[in-house]
């Protein structure tokens, strides 16, 4: 799981990335509006956690920006602002929950884990034709047969199982598997997507990764590749 912060107190901000590493997040900091923006809509994160009050653009303008390109990604919002009006106004903004600062830890954990499990977080396994993606084990099974993947492997078969049929680029998986500042290139992605194909065909799969030009990859049942 990946979670963006966006809080201009960079010892905050920093303190808030190291616990969520802690507890096994993979977590980026960006330090003011602006940049939180950009980053956000990338799309390549499961949570956003927004400071209120921030140089550039404060967490309102950015909710609103991230909620007017349709991005659903939950939005944690934290500020010292303890009225119900501004309660309000973050949770108008298209923040899902919001909470004030100071915080304990403890709650603020509380928060990510509820949000993440109202998007699926605790679901157990993505199925596509005869074959599932059991996410507690990192295993590919179909029927009697079932394989581990790498660590690499699950995150991007994590990705394609959840797009489905739709197509999901090359340039997004680079970023959400190997992150936004990561050196790898379009050939990376493609070998793990060789390494994955030979799993399937290893335990009778009939889901294959189907590639199209300038689009990407998605699954089709029975195709071949």
């Amino acid at each position: 799981m990946k979670i963006l912060v966006v809080e201009d107190d960079k010892l905050l901000a920093d303190s808030l990335k190291e616990l969520l590493e802690q507890k096994g997040f993979q977590v980026e900091a960006v330090y003011d509006g602006e940049a939180g923006a950009d980053y956000a809509l990338l799309g390549i994160y499961d949570l956003l956690i927004l400071d209120v009050m921030m140089p550039k653009l404060d967490g309102y303008q950015v909710a609103r920006g991230v909620r007017a390109r349709h991005c659903g990604t939950p939005i944690l919002m934290l500020t010292a602002k303890s009225q119900l009006e501004d309660r309000i106004e973050g949770l108008n903004a298209g923040a899902d929950y919001y909470l004030t600062k100071p915080f304990d830890a403890r709650e603020l954990l509380a928060c990510i884990n509820a949000l993440l499990r109202r998007q699926g977080g605790e679901v157990d396994e993505v199925t596509f034709g005869n074959t599932a993606l059991d996410l507690s084990t990192s295993t590919l099974v179909c029927g009697q047969k079932q394989i581990r993947l790498s660590a690499k492997e699950f995150d991007i078969m994590r990705y394609i199982f959840q797009s489905g049929v739709k197509n999901l680029s090359k340039e997004v998986l680079l970023a959400r598997v190997w992150g936004y500042d990561s050196e790898a290139v379009e050939n990376h992605v493609e070998v793990y997507v060789g390494f994955l194909r030979k799993k399937l065909r290893s335990i009778g799969s009939d889901v294959h990764i189907q590639a199209v030009r300038k689009l990407g990859y998605h699954l089709e049942v029975g195709a071949c590749d």
